[in-house]
């Protein structure tokens, strides 16, 4: 799949909030995802995570921070960071994960 439409793909899956992985470039997995307005646990992973909006918002919190990540920012969560996505996310997000 060397050509992909993120939103477009986005858009096809049939659940908010459930990636699929699209591909791996060296050792980052590519995933994406739809946002749908809900709020999202909390999660922390052993691994970097880049936090990529194609459109819309991310409201991400951090410990007592919160974070708006706008389209065409991307965010990137260390690892061992707990962090969640507040209310009112929407749009397309892609993962990169380490």
């Amino acid at each position: 799949m060397p050509f992909l439409d993120f939103a477009a793909i986005a858009a096809q899956l049939p659940h908010s909030w459930t990636s699929t992985r699209l591909g791996q470039v060296g050792p980052a997995r590519i995933k994406v995802l739809r946002m749908d307005e809900q709020a999202y646990e909390e999660a922390t992973h052993d691994y970097n995570e880049g936090l990529l909006v194609i459109d819309g918002h991310l409201h991400l919190s951090i410990g007592t921070e919160r974070i708006n990540v706008k389209t065409g920012q991307m965010y990137l969560v260390q690892a061992g960071t707990a962090h969640g996505v507040l209310a009112g996310s929407h749009g397309t997000l892609v993962i990169i994960d380490i």
